[in-house]
């Protein structure tokens, strides 16, 4: 049913009643109403965090879930396992900080043992990586994506509001050496905030074989004022970025991967810019995404959701719940709408995890 969320008016999408029919075919890969093959799930296992970044999260007033309210580990290896079920195979963590979830090394090594579920990765701050990136491998952890806005410490403490530049690098290296790859650093590159760094970012592939992507800072509640003074295209990074290292060798994009990928003619690793403000890639869109309080969120920058959490606790079994998620699926919207003025009111990044 449709009802709207009672402060933002938004439209929200809540399933509460367990016991309905099969919408569809049961061993039918999950594609959505305009035919995109959806099996990338992200899926945040808390809205907490250990940093305050200014483009994730306003300075203060921030209100966290109390734990009885966030999927337990048995209830989200159910949800994960109706996923698998309905076709997704990928899955990444996020947060908040996923690597503040207790029992981390434990979920994810449950999470692997999801038949049909072929990749785990997880984005995060690195803050913990130090210690846990040999733990997480040995679970089944495949990868990881790294959050790293700044190389200069004083800076980096600012806008993360406190993080630690020095412990971010000891979790890079740890997951190098654990086997995470490849090794993929994120920068939220803000107009007048690091842009300025934008060169010494870039060249960090020239030393390593890592994937660096620039992201452009997305209108979510709470930072919507910096989104739009500090968005800066990627097309204009590029063309910066070849006007100090020369002409970047273009490797296309890939059929679901949001990032335009290049290389610095000789460099070992790559770039990778994510448009999602000035060049929408929802065309090949193939993932959606779960909070940490059970809500299939079926667009990044829409509020519409299905809620999987009253399903489960109302006792629905493995195979209902695969079922509303064949329906969230079929209802994804087809992209955002920012150029029609339309924003996300519902939630911040930080309780959807990017």
């Amino acid at each position: 049913m449709l009802r709207d969320h009672p402060t933002t008016g938004a439209t929200s999408i809540t399933f509460i009643e367990p016991h309905c029919p099969p919408l569809y075919e049961r061993d039918t890969p999950a594609h959505d109403r305009y035919g995109r093959r959806i099996d990338y799930l992200r899926v945040s296992l808390t809205d907490r965090c250990n940093m305050r970044c200014v483009y994730c999260m306003p300075a203060d007033g921030m209100q966290f879930l109390p734990p009885p309210d966030l999927l337990s580990n048995q209830e989200l290896i159910l949800v994960l396992s109706a996923a698998a079920a309905a076709g997704f195979r990928k899955i990444r963590l996020t947060g908040g900080e996923p690597t503040l979830r207790h029992e981390i090394v434990e979920l994810v090594r449950a999470i692997k043992a999801i038949p049909g579920i072929e990749q785990i990765a997880m984005t995060t701050n690195a803050l913990r990586l130090g210690r846990l990136a040999a733990p997480l491998k040995a679970a089944g952890l495949d990868r990881v994506n790294i959050s790293i806005d700044s190389l200069d410490a004083r800076k980096f403490r600012q806008i993360t509001r406190g993080g630690s530049l020095d412990d971010v690098w000891a979790g890079v290296w740890a997951a190098d050496e654990a086997g995470l790859h490849p090794i993929k650093l994120n920068a939220v590159v803000v107009r007048g905030m690091n842009d300025d760094e934008l060169i010494r970012l870039a060249a960090l592939t020239t030393h390593y074989s890592w994937d660096l992507r620039f992201i452009e800072v997305m209108p979510l509640t709470g930072v919507a004022g910096l989104a739009e003074e500090g968005v800066i295209s990627s097309t204009e990074l590029i063309v910066r970025i070849a006007a100090h290292f020369g002409q970047l060798e273009s490797y296309g994009q890939g059929s679901s991967d949001p990032a335009r990928r290049y290389r610095i003619p000789g460099a070992p690793g790559t770039l990778g810019f994510i448009s999602a403000v000035t060049d929408p890639f929802c065309a090949t869109c193939n993932r959606m995404r779960l909070t940490a309080e059970g809500r299939m969120h079926l667009c990044l920058l829409r509020d519409d959701e299905m809620d999987l959490r009253a399903a489960v606790r109302a006792g629905a079994s493995q195979d209902e719940i695969t079922q509303l998620i064949r329906h969230a699926v079929h209802l994804k919207p087809w992209g955002h709408g920012l150029p029609e003025g339309v924003l996300p009111t519902l939630r911040g990044m930080s309780q959807i995890g990017g």
